[in-house]
């Protein structure tokens, strides 16, 4: 995949009316600060068009970015932030699974998980969710670059438990430093467009 142009295009918010896309949706969850803005940045070949944020918990809206004319970006919300208050969390909740349910375009979910820790209560509830939704997730293992890499093989075997992942999961270990797993995300947005030509 050879990315040539892109755009922030739609900005959704609570009580935005979703986008009616012609184009094939991939979508991108994680919980806040497990790197969601670096690697969509990192596929974009883009340094900050996905706003990173030293504050967790940010992106309160549903980001759709066009590239290439082809398909679309859709940057997900961060779940699981402390400081988010209940009625925001469930705004948000209710933001993210209208999504879910309603994009007609919608063709893969990314999940990402931190490679570090197990996931969380809140990463086991969201991948629950993208199943329940009728989606097949596939694992981000984000930050690989942060651990030795004799831990890597471990890490993927607790985040595939810890998730009770359905047999036949795929897990990327990706490194926003050094896009290490960039070209294995390229070969799948790859997939997805030969599907739809």
């Amino acid at each position: 995949m050879v990315i040539k142009e892109v755009s922030l295009e739609t900005v959704c918010g609570i009580t935005s009316k979703l986008p009616d896309n012609q184009l094939p949706e991939v979508a991108f969850a994680g919980k806040s600060n497990v790197g969601k803005s670096s690697l969509i940045n990192a596929l974009m070949n883009r340094k900050s068009l996905a706003r990173t944020s030293s504050q967790p918990g940010k992106t309160q809206t549903i980001n759709f970015f066009n590239v290439n004319n082809a398909m679309y970006f859709v940057d997900l919300p961060g779940y699981g932030y402390a400081k988010a208050n209940v009625k925001v969390k469930e705004q948000w909740g209710k933001m993210v699974e209208n999504y879910l349910h309603k994009s007609k375009q919608l063709r893969q979910v990314f999940h990402l998980i931190d490679i570090r820790h197990a996931p969380s209560e809140n990463d086991r509830m969201m991948y629950d969710w993208i199943l329940h939704n009728g989606y097949h997730p596939i694992i981000i293992a984000t930050k690989l670059d942060k651990i030795k890499r004799s831990q890597i093989q471990k890490q993927l075997n607790l985040i595939l438990s810890t998730l009770e992942a359905e047999k036949g999961t795929a897990i990327i270990p990706f490194s926003a430093e050094t896009k290490q797993g960039r070209e294995e995300i390229y070969a799948i947005l790859d997939g997805i467009l030969e599907e739809n030509s």
